[in-house]
């Protein structure tokens, strides 16, 4: 580690997130820390706004207000991108083989 390099305590830091589209809010002004090491599950019934959270903590989504920040930085795409996330549901295309899947998926990202 470097001289007078801080070491980040949370991977991930979500403060007032809202997201609005047009005069529906889908998420309002959530706030949580998820600490390095730590394994973090978002639960909530149908339309808490879990998916929107995750679309916008991986660059899918953008936020209408509040703070993001991973390992201590801002969100940016190339934050997001060090970012994992297992879907409940299969995003497979059954036409396609694995390695093809990841393949079209990372093209999606310009890998």
């Amino acid at each position: 580690m470097l001289k007078n390099q801080k070491i980040k305590e949370y991977a991930i830091e979500v403060k007032n997130l809202t997201k609005r589209y047009d005069q529906f809010t889908a998420v309002n002004q959530i706030s949580f820390v998820v600490k390095r090491g730590e394994i973090f599950g978002f639960l909530g019934p149908n339309g808490a706004g879990k998916t929107t959270t995750i679309n916008i903590l991986t660059g899918l989504s953008w936020i209408t207000s509040g703070k993001i920040k991973i390992n201590g930085q801002t969100v940016i795409k190339k934050v997001q991108r060090t970012i994992g996330v297992v879907p409940s549901e299969s995003n497979l295309y059954p036409e396609l083989d694995g390695f093809d899947n990841l393949c079209f998926c990372a093209s999606l990202y310009g890998w």
